[in-house]
């Protein structure tokens, strides 16, 4: 029987496969074999090789977004809320380096998202928007609109995670203050959205 928990361990060599040696060292056969079943049942529960590698890899990053940034508490400091939305980013990167190189990076050839990964993704991106509304009822975001400055926060998210990813820009820093440096970097952008003159008439 090809159940939920197949599908979860399926899921998780898949991850395990890309994260130490990238897509090219995924194969349909691997998987079955690192899970110690058939290659069936990579069929049966995905479609495809490009389902699992694909769908289910680049849904889950999304998913983890999306979950992970509706689980932080509110305060009373939206722009301190918007700027912890870093960490659910950066737990992202540091536990699941694979899923993020699949969803953001595209390191598999011809990446095409199904309606899973998009619905995934638009969860994940509605949940950053809600953020940044909240600095905007605050008066917080000057003349930028909501969809703007969330892409650009967005922009800032990307190039934290991939500096971190290299791992030769943030490691120029003193040891252990990378999470200081997204912080600051994300309060920077944050802050900077206010700087700007409010739209006139």
């Amino acid at each position: 029987m090809h159940d939920e928990a197949t599908r979860a361990a399926l899921r998780a060599a898949a991850e395990r496969l890309v994260a130490e040696g990238g897509a090219a060292a995924f194969s349909v056969r691997a998987v079955a074999e690192a899970v110690g079943t058939s290659t069936r049942a990579v069929y049966s529960l995905f479609g495809s090789k490009e389902g699992l590698l694909v769908d289910a890899l680049a849904q889950g990053a999304f998913q983890f977004l999306a979950d992970g940034i509706a689980e932080l508490a509110e305060t009373d400091d939206p722009v301190a809320d918007l700027v912890e939305v870093g960490s659910v980013f950066r737990r992202l990167v540091r536990e699941h380096p694979a899923l993020y190189r699949i969803a953001f990076q595209r390191i598999v050839p011809g990446f095409r998202a199904g309606p899973e990964v998009t619905g995934a993704r638009e969860r994940a991106f509605a949940q950053l928007l809600a953020k940044v509304q909240r600095v905007a009822d605050a008066g917080l975001l000057g003349r930028k609109s909501v969809a703007d400055a969330a892409v650009e926060f967005n922009a800032m998210l990307e190039g934290l995670a991939n500096a971190e990813l290299r791992g030769t820009t943030l490691s120029i820093l003193p040891a252990g203050s990378e999470e200081r440096a997204w912080r600051e970097a994300l309060t920077t952008v944050a802050r900077g959205f206010g700087s700007s003159a409010p739209a006139t008439g």
